[in-house]
């Protein structure tokens, strides 16, 4: 049966739909030899011969479900043009090929899910599922009541208003304060912009929890394969 190439794609586990999205885009996806550059071309698995980077696809994937403490100092993608380090260069002994569910900045640590059921990543990271992300963020500097009433009103910055979903000085001191907090929404370096704008920058930035999937005891580097309760949580949630 014909499917949207995108589709296709994630469900054999060459990555999210997102990302499969900019592949055909780039013209790096072939159906029966002939390059792809229209995201709503539709393929049979079944009968079609897809390449993605002239390499034959194959749709008999095992799936695999990977939670990982990212350190600083690591990307979210498979490849970077500046050489920096991935975080598939943590894994191992997996051999699938696997990608990374949302991301992590550059500078920023803690709990990322890879996998290649593109199905899955979908569910977990579009913004529609309002899937909620737990942080603690340490800032420069004391929060005082002033930053705290903005916070708990919401913030614009430049995308559009932000407020998280929960909000909890921690600790602090004349230096530094700690934060926990929970997000539902996706923007790039959303946490990182808030506190800018506040003039209290980000020092440290830990994602502890998806959903209520925890970073539990993982050490930074380490990481785990998913229980299926986790999964089922985590697509049902």
């Amino acid at each position: 049966m014909k499917e949207r190439l995108q589709k296709v794609l994630s469900a054999a586990g060459v990555s999210s739909r997102r990302a499969a999205e900019k592949m055909i885009q780039e013209g790096r996806i072939s159906v029966n030899g002939v390059t792809v550059r229209e995201l709503g071309t539709k393929a049979d698995p079944a009968v079609d011969e897809i390449r993605v980077d002239g390499s034959l696809i194959s749709m008999e994937v095992s799936k695999v479900y990977v939670m990982l403490y990212k350190p600083r100092g690591y990307v979210t993608t498979l490849k970077d043009p500046e050489g920096r380090p991935i975080v598939k260069d943590l894994l191992g002994d997996i051999e699938e090929r696997v990608f990374p569910v949302g991301r992590l900045d550059y500078d920023s640590e803690g709990l990322l899910i890879l996998t290649n059921d593109g199905d899955f990543a979908q569910k977990v990271q579009h913004p529609r599922f309002k899937t909620g992300k737990k942080y603690m963020v340490k800032v420069r500097g004391s929060i005082g009541p002033r930053e705290v009433a903005a916070i708990e009103k919401g913030v614009e910055l430049e995308d559009g208003l932000f407020k998280p979903l929960s909000f909890k000085i921690e600790s602090k001191n004349p230096k530094s304060t700690w934060i926990s907090m929970t997000i539902n929404e996706g923007r790039n370096r959303v946490i990182r912009r808030l506190f800018d704008e506040l003039g209290h920058p980000v020092a440290r930035l830990v994602r502890t929890a998806i959903d209520e999937i925890e970073l539990g005891s993982l050490n930074e580097g380490e990481y785990r394969h998913l229980k299926k309760w986790e999964i089922k949580k985590l697509v049902s949630s």
